[in-house]
């Protein structure tokens, strides 16, 4: 998951603060979250979740850099990539 997708801003009463230029960063799973809310409107949910769901508790569950790469089921991104190891 080399790429990163711009996230986005929100105002803040605060405001931002002074100085502090970091930007924050999609969690390494959200696009399988996604897909996991996405199939709770494509038709009958107890057949359309439990696929992508399965998915997203996988990368959930796995150290950062081995997430599952079977492609996304109903959002319209490329499957994410392991990076090739050099040994």
């Amino acid at each position: 998951m080399g790429e990163t997708r711009p996230v986005p801003r929100r105002e803040s009463p605060w405001g931002m603060p002074e100085g502090e230029h970091r930007q924050p960063k999609a969690h390494r799973c959200n696009d399988r979250a996604e897909d996991v809310i996405q199939a709770c409107f494509e038709g009958n949910p107890f057949k359309t979740v439990p696929g992508p769901f399965k998915l997203f508790w996988q990368c959930m569950r796995s150290k950062p850099g081995e997430e599952p790469t079977e492609p996304y089921t109903y959002l319209q991104l490329d499957p994410p990539k392991r990076e090739a190891e050099l040994e």
